[in-house]
């Protein structure tokens, strides 16, 4: 049985991908899940995807650890110039704490950036258990706006 270092060894190798959502996956990826404690702080997959049908600007992607479905992302053109907004991000709870959030939020930025985009804002809940320290860690910083429900709005430079 592989110890700790050897499985964060194999966490760290695996490669981490942004896909479409095809009608082949979407099962699999409206099935993933926060851990319990975690659904307050983001909407349900399938939710996401209703509700980018109804927004032409939104895009979404699977995040997959290669050949598996670990979560989900949705972003959209925010109203600022050269400007995303990360609207949904979730890692599913048994594949949280292998390192695949943070490459794939490496994966978005280098896309965004690629395609034009200097800045990516996203909005928190705050709470115990919050993604905000996650976000903070992976360079997004607080720019002292609250959304008119009340999330705290945080900025990353690309």
């Amino acid at each position: 049985m592989p110890g700790r270092n050897e499985e964060a060894k194999a966490h760290a190798m695996t490669v981490v991908t942004l896909r479409e959502v095809t009608a082949a996956t979407v099962r699999a990826i409206c099935a993933l899940e926060t851990a319990q404690e975690q659904k307050r702080f983001v909407a349900p997959n399938a939710v996401s995807i209703a509700q980018a049908y109804f927004e032409p600007r939104a895009i979404f992607r699977a995040i997959y650890a290669e050949e598996i479905p670990v979560g989900f992302v949705m972003w959209r053109t925010a109203d600022e110039a050269e400007t995303a907004y990360l609207w949904r991000f979730m890692i599913d709870r048994n594949h949280q704490g292998k390192g695949y959030g943070e490459r794939a939020i490496a994966q978005l930025t280098d896309l965004l950036r690629d395609t034009g985009y200097r800045r990516l804002t996203t909005s928190v809940v705050l709470g115990c258990g919050g993604p905000i320290d996650f976000y903070q860690s992976r360079g997004f910083v607080e720019t002292g706006a609250t959304t008119t429900n009340g999330e705290r709005v945080l900025l990353r430079i690309l």
